[in-house]
């Protein structure tokens, strides 16, 4: 940890970091082996990462897991990632409690195999006291889908005559989101090298800083993470004012 304290200003730390996990597959193809072998492979980068995080003073981290996209992938691969995901979820729970996370969820958890369902609720439960840091798993998740639905939520309000439209702001919307309670991300990740989004916190992004690395994500390790934090704090921010703005405010 020293080490890390040496590199990263403490006071600059991203309060929330989202990163979309990519890359599992390529990363098992190059090595000559299943898909599967490279989510089962990528746990340890959820690990490292996770526990980076919450050493450095990270308060919130969400893992795009699985999204509503990936249930069109081959049954044999979306029956052995739900599979993949139950062990997981039991297995990290000492892991979890050790570095006192929370454990958290959002997406179309209703979709889940029960068994799945049944796992996560367990483990969220168990985790629910830890405050160090939340993780939050995107499952069968798909940002558009989210707010289509906190716009429904709103607009049964209005035609139930709870608020008024001109009463709608952006902040109420927020407040309808699945992520409602998590502070928007300041970072977002992206491995594998690719550099879009794909459906993953549209809403929330908005003024997140977007870091896309090479690395496929089972070689992602904590000192990738220290690098993307490091290059965030390189960063000006500037939310629409002028660098001068910024500087006198500083």
């Amino acid at each position: 940890m020293d080490l890390i304290q040496q590199q990263v200003d403490m006071k600059k730390l991203p309060k929330h970091i989202a990163i979309i996990m990519d890359g599992n597959g390529r990363w098992a193809k190059s090595k000559g082996k299943f898909r599967v072998f490279g989510h089962k492979s990528a746990i340890q980068s959820v690990r490292e990462t996770a526990e980076c995080a919450a050493e450095l003073g990270v308060e919130y981290i969400t893992l795009y897991a699985f999204s509503t996209e990936n249930w069109n992938r081959p049954k044999i691969e979306v029956e052995a990632l739900m599979a993949l995901l139950m062990d997981t979820i039991e297995s990290e729970i000492p892991t979890l409690q050790k570095n006192q996370i929370r454990l958290n969820a959002i997406g179309e958890i209703d979709k889940l195999p029960q068994k799945c369902k049944n796992a996560l609720a367990n483990a969220m439960k168990i985790t629910a006291g830890n405050q160090r840091m939340t993780l939050t798993l995107a499952l069968s998740y798909g940002s558009r889908a989210d707010i289509i639905e906190a716009i429904v939520k709103i607009a049964k309000k209005v035609k139930d005559g709870q608020i008024q439209p001109d009463e709608i702001k952006e902040i109420m919307l927020s407040e309808h989101l699945s992520t409602s309670g998590i502070p928007d991300p300041e970072l977002l990740i992206r491995t594998s090298g690719e550099e879009r989004i794909s459906n993953f916190l549209l809403w929330e992004i908005a003024y997140s800083e977007l870091y896309f690395t090479p690395k496929l994500w089972p070689d992602f390790r904590k000192e990738d993470l220290i690098e993307a934090v490091l290059d965030f704090q390189r960063r000006e921010r500037r939310f629409g004012k002028t660098s001068e703005q910024i500087s006198s405010e500083n």
